[in-house]
């Protein structure tokens, strides 16, 4: 049977629910500044249409704070909230408090058994990255997988391909012969963009996006006692996503259309 040759992992609402504790992070780190910024989570979802958190304080002001006055500064001061923002962050999921959706540890453990190269595609920190596979995960999380693509190490954040282009090169393996997991339509356009075929687990921030082109779109991996539910695409009848569905979704040769 044909399989993939290695599975390129997203991590901000694919392998936890960290939005959530992201948007507290940045309201943290607001007020320790003595700003009066909130970001509600209606407003937090608007914002995420940008990836990069520098990025989307950025766009927040641009967009939403036009009457704040602009320090001489500004990307320093930009800098300076994401960092505190961050620091916030990881302190939250070191103390155990981001648990990983469903079906996570099991593929990712299923996959290291069956001997499949595993590597990370995010435009988040590598900061966090390290914080959630650490305390989420197990502390050698990290080293399960070849490459960490992380933050700034590509000139464009998703939706550009460059940072699955960027891991592709790293692993030395052909994008066709890979598979993508993401939460949100950004991701999907980055992956695909690359030409990697893409599964997608929605989260609580990317219902109802569009996610055109992904092989398979569900509600999260699924455990054995807790079935998915297939949003978009075909399944196979599995109830969960594991090792033997990954190999059956690498044999088709032109992923189907799928909306969620």
């Amino acid at each position: 049977m044909s399989e993939f040759d290695a599975l390129l992992f997203d991590v901000d609402g694919t392998l936890a629910e960290t939005e959530e504790v992201h948007r507290q992070s940045f309201n943290a780190a607001f007020a320790a500044a003595g700003l009066d910024w909130e970001w509600s989570p209606k407003l937090y979802r608007k914002l995420l249409a940008v990836t990069g958190g520098k990025e989307r304080i950025r766009y927040y002001l641009d967009s939403f704070r036009t009457d704040f006055p602009r320090p001489d500064d500004l990307q320093d001061f930009i800098a300076g909230l994401h960092k505190a923002k961050t620091d916030i962050y990881t302190s939250t999921v070191a103390a155990g408090e981001v648990p990983l959706r469903p079906g996570v540890r099991r593929l990712l453990q299923e996959a290291r058994a069956a001997g499949r190269r595993l590597a990370i595609a995010t435009t988040t920190t590598p900061d966090n990255v390290t914080a959630l596979l650490e305390h989420s995960l197990d502390r050698h999380a990290p080293g399960w997988f070849e490459v960490i693509g992380a933050g700034s190490v590509v000139p464009s954040k998703k939706p550009a391909p460059d940072i699955y282009e960027y891991v592709l090169d790293a692993l030395g393996a052909a994008p066709e012969r890979c598979l993508a997991f993401e939460d949100t339509e950004n991701g999907v356009r980055s992956a695909l963009g690359a030409g990697v075929p893409t599964l997608v687990t929605v989260s609580a921030y990317s219902r109802g996006q569009d996610f055109s082109g992904a092989t398979l779109v569900l509600d999260h991996l699924g455990e054995p006692d807790m079935p998915f539910t297939v949003l978009a695409g075909d399944a196979h009848g599995a109830r969960y996503v594991d090792v033997r569905l990954l190999d059956r979704l690498s044999l088709r040769d032109e992923p189907e259309a799928a909306d969620g």
